[in-house]
């Protein structure tokens, strides 16, 4: 009957348990009701919330004494209130999974952004990086200890953990990670991707390393840290002294600090690059007599544009790193790499010399403040430090010349069997400009997310396409429409970009 009732969503009322065919019959159920627990009169009301069945209200008498009307009635207003209190702490429970799973995910996105705090406050030393992201990846990734690796010359260097006791210390630097096929650092670098190891006690090798046996780790997570030009950098390491795995979330969290940790590295490498080459320049304006004389030192190694710029000016200050407005366009041959693997290499240089003759006679002609170039990859800045009116419609105005270009070069090595293509990606924004480089072979170059943007962009790039940034397609809107391709993520690029699609040239 307490199943029935939810069950039929209906009252059951029994006026008389004995005298019913079940308890005549000898029902085994019935009979334990009636003999053993002394039941007679019975009502069993459900509780129904919309269409389902939650339970019952169940009442007894040992004694013949039928349910009347009005207290069935009362009953059936009891479950009423119960099924809404069922409900009550339904929604309650559901709402706390809610409000948990948002707190994690608002935690995460907070520990991205502090991060990103320290790397802004911390251009000329990772140490606080690292010691935030040890810190935040152990507490909200339930870890008992985490290390993080720096590669330096003389290979790994403990660059943070925690516990940070002396006698852990002493431990890893005695054992460093090697990068063998039989550790998880070789193997992380050489898969260039995540380690999850559910039980290293499972791996006959890596269960006898001696780092392994001394802090009796059973789970591991390692995620290497590439540079910008994809060389291995460091390795963030998580343990645990028993079998539980890290859960998709936690991995991808440590993902992110990988990706954050190799940006700190990059911008000490490319803080301390500029602040050598600043003071190069310094030590060679100093020992500069005469003007001719500084000319040809600075056209050694910068463009003549700027060279002329830097003479003009009397000083070496524009040299400097500092922050600029700059329309940044970054285009390549689509499909080089494996018309490379298949032409002769007369033919490969035949090709890239053509591209870039007039690519250059098109730079110039478009009065350019800096270009740079590697392979079949080019990049041009605007409004630095040659100034211009309008970065990203210039950008825009030699992207279009070299689309055009590209187009009648593609269909005359078309006919020559070679099968390219060209795309590009303009962006506008401030980066931080100045001289890298070492004595003797130095570039003036900008690095910063409008930098990086251009050319994620340009690796987007169908044949044929120009790609712009949201801040590019509005600066250009007037004179150059474009069309939403949608938000993408980009790599490097912590929130979504959306991207547009040039699609003609205003007439006029």
């Amino acid at each position: 009957m307490a199943v029935k009732a939810p069950l039929e969503r209906k009252v059951i009322r029994i006026d008389d348990l004995a005298d019913d065919d079940l308890y005549r019959d000898g029902n085994e159920y019935r009979v334990n009701m009636v003999d053993e627990e002394g039941m007679r009169s019975v009502l069993v009301v459900p509780l129904v919330s919309g269409d389902t069945g939650v339970g019952c209200i169940f009442l007894y008498r040992r004694e013949v004494a039928p349910f009347s009307d009005a207290e069935v009635a009362l009953v059936q207003t009891f479950a009423a209130q119960a099924v809404i209190a069922i409900e009550n702490v339904r929604q309650f429970k559901a709402l706390e999974e809610s409000n948990a799973e948002l707190t994690d995910v608002l935690e995460r996105q907070t520990a991205t952004a502090n991060v990103l705090d320290v790397i802004s406050q911390s251009p000329s030393d990772a140490r606080p990086v690292f010691d935030v992201i040890a810190a935040t990846a152990m507490r909200l990734c339930d870890a008992e200890a985490i290390v993080i690796w720096q590669i330096g010359a003389d290979g790994f260097e403990l660059a943070a953990t925690l516990p940070d006791t002396p006698e852990r210390v002493r431990m890893l630097k005695e054992y460093p990670p090697t990068v063998d096929e039989g550790s998880v650092a070789g193997q992380a670098f050489a898969a260039r991707d995540t380690i999850h190891i559910d039980d290293l006690q499972a791996d006959p090798v890596l269960s006898q390393l001696p780092l392994t046996r001394m802090t009796q780790t059973r789970t591991m997570l390692a995620v290497p840290l590439f540079s910008p030009t994809q060389e291995p950098v460091g390795l963030i390491v998580l343990p645990r002294r028993e079998v539980r795995a890290f859960s998709p979330e936690q991995i991808t969290l440590v993902e992110t600090f990988a990706d954050q940790a190799a940006i700190a590295i990059e911008n000490v490498r490319l803080f301390k690059a500029l602040e050598t080459l600043n003071a190069e320049l310094g030590e060679r304006v100093e020992e500069q007599v005469g003007e001719i004389e500084r000319m040809g030192k600075l056209k050694r190694f910068l463009p003549a544009a700027v060279a002329d710029t830097v003479v003009n000016s009397g000083s070496e200050d524009l040299l400097k790193s500092h922050r600029a407005l700059l329309g940044v366009l970054f285009c390549d041959i689509r499909g080089f790499t494996a018309f490379c693997e298949t032409a002769e290499p007369e033919e490969t240089i035949e090709v890239l010399q053509t591209y870039h003759e007039e690519m250059g006679k098109l730079i110039n002609a478009h009065s350019a403040g800096v270009d740079h170039r590697m392979g079949d990859g080019i990049m041009v800045l605007f409004n630095d430090p040659l100034p211009c009116e309008d970065p990203a419609g210039d950008a825009v105005r030699l992207a279009m010349a070299m689309r055009a270009k590209m187009s009648e070069l593609c269909r005359s090595w078309k006919r020559m069997g070679h099968r390219l293509g060209f795309g590009v990606g303009v962006s506008l924004g401030y980066a931080t400009v100045g001289m890298v480089g070492y004595e003797g072979r130095s570039e003036y170059t900008a690095s910063g997310t409008a930098v990086n943007v251009a050319a994620r962009l340009c690796d987007m790039a169908e044949d044929g396409e120009i790609l712009l940034s949201t801040r590019a397609a509005i600066a250009v809107e007037d004179d150059f429409p474009s069309l939403s391709a949608g938000e993408v993520t980009l790599k490097g690029i912590r929130e979504p970009v959306e991207v547009f699609r040039l699609v003609e040239r205003a007439a006029g």
